[in-house]
């Protein structure tokens, strides 16, 4: 197991990409701490059959409390976190000619402010550690922007910035920094993009297929392992020749 004992927390980890990341690290040994505004049943379910490997926390990773009190327990509960994977995200997507104030400020809110409070939260227990990983979502529509998506695409690009940053500024503490830039993913987030744009993106998608959130925590457990030892700063495209 690949990931023994290892102490991995993930925001946003209660459905999508998220659950399946922690369902695949509990498989590879670690300790899961899964980080979340809800608890779904079939989450529940979960945590039942890993209940010594699990712990859930209801946070809002735009709250600055609650962030620094999760990370706290779970430092009080193992002594460590060995990597942390900033997954929570939302979308409020419209042209901008529509968008008003409150569908920027809480995407932005969430997507990037979070990463940041998530991130600063975490940083100290791994400098004390010497060790550490930090995994940042980002998104294709990061890279190359998309219509309608003004906000969402703005925080994506901005987890590029913090993660280039922070790979050079946490590089010498022996903290890794990287990111993973899905591309169209079969998760509910998709479910609201309607069918005829879905199709459109498996017609220019290489693959002819939509990614599954298998795909993306796949990329996040191969950048956490000792695999990826000397990958730092990097932003890996999971989309399945979209953007080739």
């Amino acid at each position: 197991m690949r990931f023994a004992k290892k102490v991995i927390l993930i925001t946003g980890g209660a459905r999508g990409i998220g659950r399946k990341t922690a369902e695949m690290f509990l498989e590879e040994g670690a300790n899961v701490i899964i980080c979340d505004r809800d608890l779904p049943t079939e989450l529940d379910q979960v945590i039942k059959m890993n209940r010594d490997s699990v712990k859930f926390f209801n946070v809002d990773v735009t709250n600055t409390e609650q962030v620094n009190g999760m990370v706290q327990q779970a430092v009080d509960t193992y002594g460590r976190i060995d990597v942390l994977i900033n997954n929570a995200g939302i979308t409020s997507d419209g042209f901008l000619t529509k968008m008003n104030d409150n569908d920027w400020e809480k995407v932005i809110a969430v997507n990037l402010t979070g990463v940041f409070k998530c991130t600063k939260a975490v940083v100290p227990q791994m400098m004390a550690q010497g060790s550490g990983v930090i995994l940042n979502a980002s998104s294709v529509v990061g890279l190359y922007g998309n219509i309608g998506q003004t906000n969402y695409a703005a925080t994506k690009a901005g987890v590029i910035g913090l993660t280039k940053s922070w790979a050079k500024e946490f590089g010498p503490k022996g903290i890794r920094v990287n990111a993973v830039a899905p591309g169209f993913i079969e998760t509910n987030m998709t479910s609201k993009v309607p069918e005829k744009i879905l199709n459109l993106m498996k017609e220019k998608t290489p693959l002819k297929k939509l990614g599954k959130p298998e795909d993306i925590a796949s990329a996040y457990l191969f950048l956490a392992s000792d695999e990826a030892n000397y990958i730092n700063g990097s932003i890996l495209s999971v989309d399945g020749g979209l953007v080739v």
